[in-house]
């Protein structure tokens, strides 16, 4: 994983800033949200929670809510905020899942996180295990196309590491990220023993037009993030002998 040092140095000023800022109110939270579905009764766990504003609308909605972070920092900020409304841990999601007991969770939601992963298949291995039959997983990625642009139009085709230069509310930060081809994004998921149920390229929210006219427009003509909900598959029957 690249190193989250602009999480750990700046986890107030982006705790701050994502909380109001477009892509994220406006567009990425909106439309995970909108593919989580009903959230009453369910059990969720929440990959990469940050300070747990998204952590917040699921329990909200009604979820019982089990947030992971990979950054200390992030973490005390999300528990604060939720007053002991979901429980909060720290966990590297390259790492398995102990926390998680075998299909104990009926919905996975990764806002935002995943393209910090550069080989999903042991993370895609724990959420099938975690997830009980039929479970989904809801998740957005920084868009392919985004990722291809910024590596300087490079080999499409192959997985690397790139670098994109971001602005929360003043502070200068150099965010690393992996880039993937859509087919790396689909195969992952097939092999891992998850259904596509749907992919999605949403427009924000209109609640957002008005703050930031510029980013406004990047958001609503250019790929910014792809979102997916995967189902997870029952596993084979097992053959009598």
């Amino acid at each position: 994983m690249p190193s989250d040092e602009i999480y750990r140095q700046h986890a107030g000023t982006y705790a701050r800033f994502s909380e109001h800022s477009l892509p994220n109110a406006a567009y990425d939270r909106p439309e995970i949200l909108r593919l989580a579905g009903n959230l009453a009764g369910r059990r969720v766990l929440e990959l990469g929670c940050a300070a747990g504003v998204l952590t917040q609308q699921l329990t909200e909605g009604g979820a019982t809510v089990l947030a992971l972070d990979r950054e200390p920092a992030l973490v005390a900020l999300a528990r604060r905020r939720l007053a002991g409304r979901a429980r909060i841990e720290a966990a590297d999601l390259e790492q398995p899942l102990a926390m998680v007991p075998d299909a104990s969770i009926d919905l996975a939601v990764a806002s935002l996180v995943l393209h910090y992963i550069k080989d999903w298949r042991p993370l895609l291995a724990e959420l099938h295990r975690c997830l009980v039959p039929g479970g989904a997983l809801v998740f957005s990625i920084h868009h392919p196309i985004t990722g291809w642009q910024l590596s300087g139009r490079a080999d499409y085709h192959r997985t690397e590491l790139i670098s994109e230069r971001w602005d929360w509310d003043g502070q200068p930060v150099t965010a690393q990220m992996y880039r993937r081809p859509v087919s790396a994004i689909f195969s992952q998921l097939r092999a891992g023993g998850f259904t596509v149920d749907v992919v999605a390229e949403p427009l924000p929210e209109e609640a957002g037009r008005t703050s930031d006219p510029r980013v406004m427009q990047i958001l609503r003509t250019q790929p910014v993030f792809l979102f997916i909900r995967a189902l997870r598959e029952p596993a084979p029957p097992v053959s009598n002998p």
